[in-house]
């Protein structure tokens, strides 16, 4: 009888053949697995920071001093979008808002090479820079609709609704000047619509100095982006923004008393600040211009 069996050496080489292949074949496997977990994670990462940019917070730098000391140039800030949408805006807090129309001077938009476009491109859908961040701007809410907004009073104090406003705690004034206002005025803000001034009362291009413009100097709800809650960086910087409300505590509401935005304002200033307190976006350390 012939013997057909496979020697025994052979059946070694061929069992030691079939694990290596399967070894392979398993790394294979764990290898495509992690990639195709890493793309899974990285287009959740990105579908949770879009959504995060459209209804939660989006990021801002600032370049101008028009609210020291409560900001500093460069400061980059985390705005809540939440307000006014859900949360319901009040006097004191830090807005950023859309340009109501005039405010900003028009500017011309710098070339940029393609890597950098689609770079910004991506920042901007994920929430790391805005997409129209020229045309935004940040100051501290004073009246709301309905408010009847007076300066200066014998104290040089600003008056909301008859009760003076003491904003010590927030306020930037030139050594030995007392007035918040270095033009008085005498306004009532229209429904759905708000009047805001920078910390910076000698430096910033607010309301007071609008009332030339469309909207008269006033800024619409509408156009409110939301309120900012933290400051980011620098590091040494960073900290929760305080709305001080108790500097407008006591303040009665006016809001059934409110005027349609066509109303003229009370008075009408003719000079100019040299900050506009223009807020964009990248916020990234280092970013900005």
């Amino acid at each position: 009888m012939t013997d057909t069996s496979v020697p025994s050496h052979e059946r070694r080489e061929d069992t030691a053949g079939g694990r290596s292949d399967s070894s392979q074949s398993r790394r294979s496997r764990s290898a495509w697995l992690f990639a195709r977990d890493l793309v899974i994670i990285f287009v959740i990462a990105l579908l949770a920071s879009v959504l995060i940019k459209t209804f939660l917070v989006r990021s801002f730098y600032i370049p101008s001093g028009s609210m020291e000391n409560t900001l500093q140039v460069d400061d980059r800030i985390l705005v809540n979008q939440l307000e006014p949408n859900l949360i319901p805006i009040t006097r004191g807090d830090v807005v950023v808002f859309k340009d109501p129309g005039g405010w900003l001077m028009p500017t011309v938009e710098q070339p940029k090479n393609p890597l950098a476009a689609a770079v910004d491109w991506v920042l901007e859908g994920v929430g790391l820079a805005a997409d129209d961040a020229n045309d935004h701007l940040i100051k501290r809410v004073i009246g709301l609709p309905g408010d009847h907004v007076v300066c200066c009073n014998a104290l040089g104090q600003m008056e909301v609704n008859d009760i003076p406003l003491d904003e010590n705690s927030y306020l930037k004034l030139p050594d030995g000047v007392s007035a918040v206002s270095q033009e008085p005025f005498d306004i009532t803000v229209p429904a759905d619509s708000l009047w805001v001034m920078g910390d910076n009362r000698y430096n910033s291009a607010d309301s007071r100095f609008n009332q030339d413009k469309p909207g008269k100097g006033f800024v619409p709800e509408a156009n409110v982006v939301g309120r900012a809650v933290l400051v980011t960086w620098p590091i040494d910087h960073w900290g929760w923004l305080d709305n001080h409300g108790s500097v407008f505590d006591g303040i009665p509401s006016r809001e059934d008393a409110a005027e349609p935005l066509s109303a003229p304002a009370s008075s009408s200033l003719s000079s100019a600040s040299s900050s506009a307190g223009v807020v964009a976006a990248p916020a990234l350390p280092g970013a900005g211009r």
